[in-house]
């Protein structure tokens, strides 16, 4: 398969989670189309590593992960407090958490 086709599935998928960040209010939408942003931008980085033959983009995109990993685990405990003290999970409900 051409590398050229994986990074038309790429953008592809880059566009479906912009849209859906824009478009969506559910906080938990908006977060999984940002890691699927995050994974468009991996399969990116692998193909154009592939096209190169050389390992940059793969080391790159494994790191891109890790810190995907951290960020699940920060934005899905933020989703929680917002949910329990507001009993929604819309983003426009998160303004009100300031003090």
């Amino acid at each position: 398969m051409n590398p050229v086709n994986y990074l038309y599935l790429a953008a592809l998928l880059f566009t479906i989670g912009a849209s859906g960040v824009l478009i969506r209010r559910n906080a938990i939408v908006v977060f999984m189309c940002i890691e699927l942003m995050l994974n468009a931008c991996n399969l990116a980085l692998v193909s154009f590593s592939r096209m190169h033959g050389n390992l940059d983009g793969q080391i790159l995109a494994f790191f891109t992960m890790v810190v995907a990993a951290a960020e699940v685990v920060v934005g899905l405990a933020i989703i929680v407090s917002l949910f329990r003290s507001r009993h929604s999970a819309s983003v426009d409900d998160a303004s009100l958490m300031k003090l």
